[in-house]
């Protein structure tokens, strides 16, 4: 027993002795945390004595600052310079007040030389979850200058002299969702030389214009709702390959949705667009669709496609008044207007499968002192709405065929 137990101690005693003789980075033995390699701390601008000061705490490499709840006044634009960076707030308990009464923008993102051409570009920059407002004399809300990849999520621009947001020349791959942007004198979202932009789920109110997109590249705008504008909604203009779909554009004073400008290759589509000045209004367009949209008690011409427009597809939209039943007629009490297509010299043009209903003054109306020529107008459903299309007929190059004037007579 006595034997037993001093080989006993002894095996313990070697054991014990051969552990503690492994190296230090042997798998036998965790090591010491040190930090993640590689990781950069996010600051707290909590911690600073202005917003700006924590913006320029931000290593060259990038990082995250974190804006904290509360109300914060500036009355000289903000500048982030640098690239890989995420401003993230507290959501709306984070307010950015401009007080500024000298034109001025509230945030300002641009390279630290300036942004007068491509050689001085910032990368990757994410705004995200604060309000920043204006007054009538500040200047624009967001201004992003020759930024790319630019992510603008979950921030409400309001109030604004200016635009409330602005991207000018933000080449590549802009994102602005799920944002409120609402009341900003100049337009809600101003796209200038923008490539590749998806514009999504955003609310628009009463900015002078909803969204501008001039001299860009494919446009995706979907999901967003426009509301009571007081000049047009959506204004394209030199603008290639974009889509405008399932989106609600109501009451704008102007028009709902203008193309201008050799615009090419745009679809517009499954949107409702309801009770504006103007529905669709093709001043410059070619080879462009106008399909499944829902125009509705528009006051002046649901589409209109101009004398500069032609090679358009024109299907399956429905344009109508407030009818809502057999022997049942609501309407708007202060306006009983519901236009209807006007063809204004337009050429090549593709007109099948709409429902033109209950309208003012002509479902189909043809103007301007040049014909229009290269019509097919086939499989329309006209009802309770007179008609331009025996003097469509009449003209040459036209055809017109297998279409249903209605015989219900049911709206007054």
């Amino acid at each position: 027993m006595k034997i037993a137990s001093t080989l006993g101690f002894v095996c313990l005693a070697l054991a014990l002795t051969g552990l503690a003789s492994l190296p230090a980075n042997s798998e036998s033995t965790p090591a010491t945390p040190a930090g993640l390699p590689g990781a950069r701390p996010a600051l707290d601008a909590a911690q600073f004595p202005t917003l700006q000061a924590a913006f320029d705490a931000l290593p060259a490499e990038g990082g995250v600052v974190r804006l904290p709840a509360g109300t914060f006044e500036i009355n000289q634009p903000l500048v982030l310079r640098a690239s890989d960076v995420c401003i993230e707030g507290a959501g709306t308990a984070t307010h950015i007040k401009n007080v500024n009464e000298d034109q001025q923008p509230a945030l300002i993102v641009e390279h630290p030389d300036g942004a007068q051409d491509r050689k001085n570009e910032l990368w990757r920059v994410r705004l995200a979850n604060f309000r920043i407002t204006g007054n009538e004399k500040s200047g624009h809300g967001i201004d992003a200058r020759l930024v790319n990849e630019i992510f603008i999520e979950g921030v409400t621009v309001s109030q604004h002299g200016g635009d409330g947001i602005r991207l000018d020349r933000c080449y590549e791959d802009p994102r602005i969702c799920d944002s409120l942007i609402t009341y900003n004198r100049g337009t809600g979202l101003d796209l200038l030389g923008c490539h590749d932009i998806v514009v999504a789920s955003n609310q628009f109110e009463e900015n002078q214009d909803a969204l501008h997109c001039l001299d860009g590249f494919n446009l995706t705008m979907s999901g967003n709702a426009l509301d009571d504008h007081l000049g047009h909604g959506v204004v394209i203009e030199n603008t290639y390959g974009s889509v405008v779909a399932a989106n609600m554009i109501e009451e704008c004073n102007g028009t709902a949705i203008i193309l201008d400008r050799d615009c090419y290759g745009i679809t517009l589509s499954a949107n409702v667009i309801a009770h504006n000045g103007g529905g669709v209004d093709l001043r410059d367009a070619h080879g462009c669709a106008v399909s499944a949209n829902t125009f509705t008690l528009m006051k002046t011409d649901a589409l209109r496609i101009g004398p500069a427009s032609g090679r358009i597809a024109v299907s399956g939209n429905s344009f109508c008044d407030s009818y809502i039943g057999e022997g049942s007629v609501k309407r708007r009490t202060d306006d009983l207007q519901a236009a209807g297509l006007v063809l204004a010299g337009a050429r090549e043009v593709g007109i099948s499968g709409n429902v033109f209903s209950g309208l003012q003054p002509k479902a189909l109306a043809l103007e301007g002192d040049a014909a229009s020529q290269g019509v097919l107008f086939s499989d329309n459903l006209t009802v309770d709405a007179e008609t331009d299309v025996a003097k469509l007929k009449d003209a040459a190059g036209n055809l017109v065929t297998d279409n249903l004037p209605s015989a219900s007579q049911t709206s007054p």
